[in-house]
């Protein structure tokens, strides 16, 4: 079985444990508080030397990090991956787009002014930028959004899970959604997926028959 190492609060981390949950993979869940240093201990830095969360331990003494890297070793096989070649290649560029466009922005805002106390008046000289750059990322998901239900394959994919993770989040740090309708009705169908769970869900017994995995 699967351990996987996160923290509650962390969106990167909630976009392995829906996608976990939606194909219905068992897994032991570690709870991980980066805001106390828990992931910079030498313990946890011998498992992850960048000292970051989630963090899949696959097998005796292997670990896999960054969030989208694990969304792919979990989903391969499965509905969530496209095995067309152009399918899982605009997949994989929704979720590049995801790492240098969205979660720098969206996914900082959130941290430092949801998380972090006196996040807001330690990062006064970022968040202009943020916000800037955010609402950017938004317009482009948005374009494509109003004629492609998802972001790839014409399903649900790793894709929609990456980008769900911190967009679903963006009404939590100043972001206004009201201005992206297409990208709210997606938020919806994501929702809408059998074995969605939301991001304060934790790990308990997962019904088989309401899982992306039980429709393969």
């Amino acid at each position: 079985m699967y351990k996987l190492y996160s923290m509650q609060r962390s969106g990167n981390s909630y976009k392995v444990r829906l996608a976990l949950a939606l194909l219905n993979v068992p897994y032991e869940p570690i709870e991980v508080d980066i805001l106390r240093g828990e992931s910079k201990t030498p313990d946890f830095l011998a498992k992850n030397p960048s000292g970051q969360v989630p963090l899949l331990e696959v097998g005796d003494n292997r670990y896999l990090a960054e969030s989208n890297a694990i969304l792919w070793y979990v989903a391969v096989g499965t509905p969530l991956a496209p095995e067309n070649r152009i399918d899982r290649a605009e997949a994989l560029q929704w979720m590049f787009f995801e790492q240098h466009a969205l979660e720098p922005n969206i996914g900082a805002a959130y941290f430092w002014l949801s998380l972090v106390k006196g996040g807001r008046d330690l990062q006064t000289h970022a968040l202009e930028d943020w916000m800037e750059r955010g609402y950017g990322a938004l317009q482009v998901m948005e374009n494509h959004l109003k004629t492609s239900a998802y972001f790839a394959a014409r399903q649900l994919t790793v894709a929609d899970i990456a980008l769900y993770g911190y967009t679903h989040l963006a009404d939590r740090c100043d972001f206004d959604l009201s201005p992206f309708p297409a990208i709210r009705d997606w938020l919806k169908r994501v929702e809408a997926a059998p074995g969605f769970v939301a991001m304060d869900w934790r790990p308990a017994e997962i019904d088989d028959s309401a899982s992306i995995a039980a429709e393969a």
